[in-house]
């Protein structure tokens, strides 16, 4: 199963539509969104090109192949416009023999592990900084960075795993 990572919309539909134009070029059967999807919080300001319909109305498109969770900045407004759920701190998926612990990470993280087995990846997104490493106790954790919002000298990005090998894309 191949499936593309995304976090940290924050109703910037430009570069979600550009990472979901790549993901395309890859080839995925599933997205995985890690939170923040409409709402850019009180911290980050008003990001350019703002436009929470369409990021709803490009999701929507695309409901039936969408996994997400609850980011900090998601509430129960912004579901009453999606047509997938997003309200669960954290979902399972097991995608081509690997599982994946998806949360958005202002809960769950690697200073606060969930309890996970060994070889698990814990996927989130929440700092806006792309990362992939191993715990020496075998745990990886993945954070495809931010679709719109990128922090500490990173690029918009977004995830990727191929059945295979994970890997970051910049936008």
């Amino acid at each position: 199963m191949r499936v593309l990572f995304i976090s940290d919309i924050h109703g910037v539909s430009s570069t979600l539509e550009a990472a979901l134009k790549a993901g395309e070029s890859l080839g995925f059967d599933r997205i995985a969104i890690l939170g923040d999807i409409l709402y850019h919080g009180p911290r980050n300001g008003v990001p350019g090109f703002y436009d929470p319909e369409r990021v709803v109305a490009v999701l929507n498109a695309l409901a039936d192949r969408i996994i997400a969770v609850r980011g900090n900045c998601d509430a129960e407004v912004d579901q009453m416009l999606l047509k997938f759920p997003i309200m669960g701190d954290y979902a399972v998926l097991d995608a081509g023999g690997e599982t994946f612990f998806l949360t958005h990470g202002h809960l769950w993280n690697e200073l606060r592990l969930p309890p996970l087995g060994i070889g698990t990846v814990l996927a989130h997104g929440h700092t806006h900084v792309p990362e992939l490493k191993t715990l020496e106790c075998g745990l990886k954790i993945f954070n495809p960075g931010s679709v719109s919002l990128p922090k500490g000298g990173s690029s918009c990005s977004f995830g990727y795993f191929d059945g295979r090998e994970l890997r970051h894309y910049t936008i």
